[in-house]
């Protein structure tokens, strides 16, 4: 059965924050992507508003949007965070690693308990989640599949894919993940990205004119 996903749009760029379970009234939630320093305040009383338990942090990749809150939600509920090993400098020195233009954004650094490679199955909040190793937004970006619900973060969006033009991006990798995606999932896999609103893989394969190379190999 699918998951019951609410989004959260957080700090001014903005990006998606969900909290998952596996049906509405659960008393365990999932919290992916807890972007944006400060937002943990928020995410905690929506939780007590649900009457739900942050069982697990799961975070796609260490962009400064995505993992803001990290610290902050972790120390408030004592949840574990599951997080790309390859990522793991991002949320250890966060600092170190803000884009340019947000050097006054202080970011309170994190140590994950748990690191991942891709390929792993995660059993968090009465979820089973399989972790999926799609590169080319970022060097180790992890996206998290559940029955038909995709977390994809920054590399597949509505109408458009994530950025390749950062270090360790790389267009031929994210389009290479992608096409992972595509063929090992479901069609009708409904994709929760990182920015914007829900899709679905069938949609995007449909209709992204970023994707237009995988349409004519399909």
């Amino acid at each position: 059965m699918p998951p019951a996903v609410d989004r959260y749009e957080l700090g001014p760029f903005p990006s998606n924050c969900y909290i998952v379970r596996t049906e509405r009234g659960a008393p365990e939630a999932v919290v992916v992507d807890p972007g944006w320093p400060g937002a943990g305040t928020e995410l905690r009383l929506e939780l007590a508003r649900m009457g739900a338990h942050c069982a697990a942090i799961l975070v796609t990749h260490g962009d400064l949007d995505h993992i803001g809150a990290v610290a902050e939600l972790a120390e408030g509920t004592q949840a574990p965070v599951y997080a790309p090993a390859g990522e793991r400098e991002r949320l250890e020195r966060a600092n170190d690693f803000r884009p340019a233009g947000f050097e006054h954004v202080n970011l309170r650094s994190w140590n994950p308990e748990h690191l991942l490679q891709g390929g792993e199955e995660v059993d968090v909040g009465g979820i089973q989640f399989e972790t999926l190793l799609v590169p080319g937004h970022t060097e180790a970006h992890l996206a998290y599949y559940t029955d038909g619900a995709l977390f994809s973060g920054d590399v597949l969006f509505a109408g458009s894919v994530g950025r390749t033009d950062r270090p360790n991006g790389d267009w031929d990798t994210l389009l290479d993940s992608i096409r992972t995606l595509v063929e090992r999932l479901p069609p009708d896999t409904v994709v929760y990205s990182g920015h914007g609103p829900p899709t679905t893989l069938r949609e995007e394969l449909a209709r992204n004119p970023f994707l237009a190379d995988l349409r004519q190999a399909s």
